[in-house]
């Protein structure tokens, strides 16, 4: 039987792509803004895209949408606040190498929330990809500080936030690019209740060329195609295969990170890397005997 990679598993090694180069983007941005007026303008302009595919409120996939999209958005609002703001107190490296370790925590939760054990192929692979990342981590720089423990805390979220996207989507006829929608008006509005809450008012947006054409990369790559293409994976797939599919996440973040931002990488880097990249291939080419999940879906 010949191997290959079908779409899901070719849009998540592209989300992984532009979300290993994320951590840098976001912080040459947030040199010029303040973390939650810059999330708050991120997501908004995400939602102005996505709001054609609401304009159906009463169907079927939008109500769905709406349901389902509320809670998982909340989440995906924790995860940002804590990578954000954590990517502020720490190196892009860093915070690429430490959100690796969802690949471990998914199959976990995946266990826990959905009573269902890894089989033993997807936990070997998560063994050796967490074998990689402990290689990456070799390169952190400085001592553990917030901005590492923040990181920490959006890998557990990010390994929640898969599972319970498949556990809530299983069997729902649902539109992907609705659900994209709901969740960046959360992360939206959630971020703008914040600010003002905040002691200091919002300054006036920037006018530099570097933080919009960041801004731009953020969101057309790395929020609105990401979302949509995890959604549309998650869906078709396993929350664990999909961490490992993801994992190759730090690999791009430090290539990013040594040839933009010039930090340094060592051999124990690259070799880790290589780790991480072959356990994701053997995951996305594994064959099994399962069907895929039928479901009605609007896209």
């Amino acid at each position: 039987m010949r191997h290959r990679l079908p779409l899901p598993e070719l849009m998540l090694f592209a989300v992984a792509l532009v979300w290993g180069c994320s951590y840098g983007v976001a912080k040459m941005a947030l040199i010029y803004y303040p973390v939650l007026g810059f999330l708050a303008l991120r997501f908004g302009l995400t939602f102005a895209l996505l709001l054609p595919s609401l304009r159906d409120f009463r169907s079927a996939e939008v109500q769905s949408a709406l349901r389902i999209g509320l809670p998982l958005g909340l989440i995906l609002l924790a995860i940002f606040l804590c990578e954000t703001y954590g990517i502020a107190q720490t190196s892009a490296a860093n915070a690429a190498f430490l959100i690796s370790l969802c690949i471990v925590l998914t199959p976990l939760v995946e266990w826990l929330r959905l009573k269902q054990r890894p089989d033993s192929f997807t936990m070997g692979a998560a063994l050796v990809a967490m074998l990689g990342a402990a290689l990456l981590s070799s390169n952190l720089n400085a001592a553990f500080n917030l901005g590492d423990a923040l990181i920490l805390a959006a890998a557990l979220l990010r390994a929640l936030m898969m599972v319970e996207t498949k556990r809530r989507c299983a069997g729902q006829a649902l539109s992907t690019l609705a659900l994209t929608a709901v969740q960046s008006g959360v992360l939206m509005v959630g971020c703008l209740l914040l600010a003002l809450l905040m002691p200091s008012d919002l300054p006036a947006l920037p006018t530099s060329p570097t933080f919009w054409l960041a801004t731009i990369f953020l969101v057309l790559f790395c929020t609105l195609f990401a979302f949509f293409a995890q959604n549309y994976a998650i869906r078709r797939s396993t929350p664990s295969r999909v961490a490992l599919l993801l994992g190759t996440e730090p690999v791009f973040g430090a290539l990013f990170a040594a040839l933009i931002l010039g930090e340094t990488l060592s051999t124990n880097v690259i070799f880790g890397g290589a780790l991480i990249v072959l356990a994701s291939l053997a995951a996305s080419l594994q064959v099994t005997g399962t069907p895929r999940e039928s479901m009605r879906e609007a896209v």
